[in-house]
């Protein structure tokens, strides 16, 4: 069963320190065409149709894990691109073994923090649609602060979709899940929509293991208006 994801609020500063751009040395098998991109600028907005070989729809997932679900929702795909950010090098290293085996030429991956990636490298309009599974629920009242989606991240996300676009998140934690539906709930530029079945058909291992326990997956989607 693979572990929560990796996605946590964060200040510039400890970005910079912790998170600079990737050279070509610390990219794992750059010369075998490796699906990590590395990151030249922290401050310039990122050309996603210069990383991609077609142009197609693009959707994104933040914080992919051990890249469980994106690995196999990619596959079902191949008429989208797909990015996928998470910020831990191993599980980045793992996902891209795992989709160059399975020849996933519409799938390109990031290390970075999610917050900051929103936030200061994405032009406006360039997702068809956004996937955030398990992210970090912070269950103690006094670091719920940190938690990823908030009101924050409901701007970001209705600058960085396109007009229709959707997110769709997931989680096991009834509270996050309330201020999940709360904050689009609250906002004029969302409304709420269905999560497809074939998209709540493709799981991650975290989850799998969790439902096995009898513990439901807790689903919420959004249009962009």
């Amino acid at each position: 069963m693979s572990s929560r994801s990796s996605i946590q609020l964060i200040e510039i500063q400890p970005f910079e320190r912790q998170m600079m751009p990737m050279s070509p040395e610390t990219t794992p098998n750059a010369s075998n065409h490796s699906l990590i991109q590395p990151l030249t600028s922290v401050t310039e907005l990122l050309d996603f149709d210069a990383m991609f070989e077609t142009r197609q729809p693009m959707e994104l997932e933040l914080g992919s894990g051990d890249g469980s679900f994106l690995v196999h929702y990619v596959s079902l795909n191949s008429g989208r691109n797909f990015l996928g950010v998470e910020r831990l090098l191993g599980r980045l290293r793992k996902i891209d073994r795992k989709a160059r085996r399975a020849g996933l030429a519409n799938l390109r991956l990031l290390r970075i923090e999610a917050s900051y990636f929103l936030e200061f490298l994405v032009p406006p309009g360039c997702f068809d649609a956004i996937h955030v599974y398990f992210p970090d629920p912070w269950p103690k009242r006094k670091h719920r602060k940190n938690r990823l989606i908030n009101e924050r991240f409901v701007e970001l996300a209705h600058r960085v979709l396109k007009p229709g676009g959707r997110i769709f998140l997931r989680t096991d934690d009834q509270d996050y899940f309330a201020q999940m539906n709360a904050v689009f709930g609250a906002s004029r530029s969302f409304s709420s929509v269905e999560t497809p079945t074939e998209l709540a058909g493709v799981v991650t291992d975290f989850e799998q293991g969790f439902n096995a326990k009898g513990i439901p997956t807790l689903r919420a989607a959004f249009r962009q208006s």
